[in-house]
């Protein structure tokens, strides 16, 4: 039997119903059925926090930038004493200077007696060396951080270079070396920066089982009393601390360290002109060939650093980029590609075209390099939309080179070492947005020359689909390994 509902009931059903419609949100418009249909709205303004910049008496240029999300101290210096002062006959001082600055302990604390002070205070401290710069960074937590600050200093101005810490390093060096063949994409960059710079250049030479085990202890002390100066260090301090507490902290771990003598660091050398040719490092070991064409490419302070910027996007800066979208995925000959015309703070960086390919597509590949190189700088220039893409997803993601204090630290500290106006990160936004695709073009044509290309293949030369030689003269890279030193006395 049916029975008739309350009033009441049908009056409460229709006002529950009226409330959710009235709670509803409005109909959304026609979704986009193109990405390039979406609209975004304008990216709101970012601001990149400066850290505060004072020199001290003595030279030493110090940056404090505070961030009290965590109670964590990070103190980064940067010397200029990388591999560039490494004389030939001992190459790889820097590196193993760099590493027993930090194992060797130091005048008044003894190597395992540091690592166990560290250990005990959740503490670090790391050194390392590149072909420019010595950086070496402490990180404390906030508590412990005034005595953790007189560690790390005494640990830059009075290191022990302790004989048997040398010994290890010098051995993990070694080993290195005698594995300097084993990957491909190694023997690749160290082969192609040889071409490019020379091979007597600072960013080209490597090390050898001679010149490390020409290096002794007195060699180490040798280069810290040339390159540790306090007018030759960046300082940056950046975590949970006051400026001034921090400041007062500097200045009487550091204050009373002496200037360094006058004069200025050796110029580095570099060829200035290119090599072009074909370049063959046979590796019989592999099924795949590595592919690196280019020359040398320029500074970060070059007028065209940003129209530069834009045209590494379009080659090979997305999955819809010319390298990725024509070598890859329309004709199926990569494992791996990529392209920039490269830029480095002091020095030129590599312009360079890489792709790994299986053997039997090698010369494939390479003509699919060179015709790339060649449409991007002549027959096919970038494209108005190419252009406009490429500058979106580059100011899109400015925001992650920065969005960390620690991020930022680092790149003041690198515009200061190198002599760069401190406000060249936030002019970076704006230089992005004033290029315009003809001056993209235009950079193109005047920084990309592929008739002046080296073309270096790491692989080897069975089966592949067309001979070297189509592309020129080829000259073998001589890969032999290293004789190994006799036992030392």
């Amino acid at each position: 039997m049916i029975t008739a509902r309350p009033a009441t009931f049908r009056i409460l059903v229709a006002s529950l119903l009226l409330s959710l419609a009235c709670g509803l949100p409005a109909p959304a418009p026609a979704q986009a059925v193109h990405a390039g249909d979406l609209r975004f709205p304008p990216l709101p303004k970012f601001e990149i926090p400066r850290p505060e910049r004072v020199v001290l008496d003595n030279g030493l240029v110090v940056m404090l930038l505070e961030d009290h999300e965590l109670p964590l101290v990070e103190v980064t210096a940067l010397v200029r004493a990388g591999g560039r002062l490494d004389s030939p006959d001992k190459l790889g001082l820097a590196k193993l200077g760099a590493t027993v600055l930090r194992t060797g302990g130091t005048e008044t604390r003894p190597s395992d007696q540091l690592d166990e002070w560290l250990e005990g205070r959740a503490a670090s401290i790391e050194a390392t060396a590149d072909g420019d710069l010595t950086r070496a960074s402490l990180s404390s937590l906030t508590q412990d951080f005034p005595d953790a600050l007189r560690v790390f200093a005494d640990v830059l101005r009075r290191p022990a270079f302790d004989a048997g810490k040398l010994e290890v390093a010098r051995n993990q060096a070694i080993a290195s070396v005698s594995r300097q063949n084993d990957e491909s994409d190694d023997v690749m960059l160290r082969e192609f920066r040889k071409l490019l710079y020379g091979a007597d250049s600072p960013y080209a030479r490597t090390e050898t089982y001679a010149t490390l085990g020409a290096i002794r202890r007195d060699d180490l002390a040798a280069w810290h009393r040339q390159a540790f100066h306090p007018d030759r260090m960046v300082l940056g301090l950046v975590g949970d601390f006051r400026s001034a507490d921090a400041l007062a902290l500097v200045r009487a771990a550091f204050g009373d360290w002496p200037r360094g003598p006058q004069g200025g660091l050796p110029e580095a050398v570099w060829k200035k002109e290119a090599s072009p040719g074909v370049y063959w490092a046979e590796k019989k070991d592999v099924t795949q060939s590595s592919i690196i064409i280019g020359h040398l490419g320029v500074r970060k302070d070059d007028p065209d650093y940003y129209a530069l910027e834009i045209l590494n996007n379009v080659l090979s800066g997305a999955f819809s980029s010319r390298l990725i979208s024509h070598v890859r995925s329309q004709k199926g000959l990569a494992y791996s590609v990529s392209g920039r015309v490269g830029s480095d703070w002091d020095h030129p960086g590599m312009t360079f075209f890489f792709v790994g390919t299986k053997t039997q597509t090698t010369g494939a590949a390479i003509q699919a390099l060179l015709d790339e190189a060649h449409g991007v700088q002549s027959t096919q220039p970038p494209t108005e939309d190419e252009v406009a893409k490429a500058r979106q997803a580059l100011l899109n993601s400015f925001i992650f080179t920065a969005d960390t204090s620690r991020k930022v630290m680092g790149q003041q500290l690198n515009l200061e070492v190198y002599g760069y106006p401190l406000d060249w990160l936030s002019r970076y936004q704006a230089g992005l947005e004033a290029v315009t695709p003809a001056q993209v073009r235009e950079a193109a044509v005047r920084h990309l020359h592929p008739d002046d290309f080296a073309i270096l293949v790491v692989g080897t030369g069975e089966g592949r689909d067309r001979p070297l030689t189509d592309f020129g003269k080829v000259t073998m890279v001589d890969m032999t390994p290293p004789a190994r030193p006799k036992a030392r006395p």
